[in-house]
C-alpha cells in the first residue's frame, strides 16, 4: 500500500483567516465634541475606537479630542454602534470573566 501524501497546491489568492476587512470609503468621517475644551471637529474611523459591553453602561466609543489631547469616552447607543461599525471603526467586544 502506498501512502497518500497531500501537498499545499496554490490555485490562486491565499485564503486569508481571522476577520474579514469591510471595504469603507475613505471619506468617511464622523463629528464630535469635545466636553473639556467644547471643541468641535470631524475624525476619520482610525481615530475612533467602540467598545461594545454587557450593558450601556459598558458600551462606549472614544477618541482623543484633537485640540486639546484629552481623552473623550461617551456613551453609544444602538444607532452610534450601527454608524460606527459600519463606517469601519474598530470594535472591541467586552466579555465578563466569570
Amino acid at each position: 500500500m502506498n501512502p497518500t501524501h497531500l501537498v499545499p497546491v496554490a490555485t490562486g489568492p491565499a485564503v486569508r483567516t481571522g476577520p474579514v476587512p469591510v471595504p469603507v470609503p475613505a471619506a468617511v468621517r464622523f463629528r464630535a465634541a469635545c466636553p473639556d475644551c467644547r471643541g468641535r471637529f470631524e475624525l476619520a474611523a482610525g481615530a475612533l475606537r467602540l467598545a461594545i459591553g454587557a450593558s450601556s453602561r459598558t458600551t462606549f466609543y472614544t477618541f482623543t479630542c484633537p485640540e486639546c489631547a484629552a481623552p473623550v469616552r461617551k456613551p453609544a447607543g444602538e444607532r452610534i454602534i450601527e454608524l460606527l461599525t459600519g463606517g469601519g471603526v474598530r470594535t472591541l467586544r467586552l466579555h465578563a470573566t466569570p
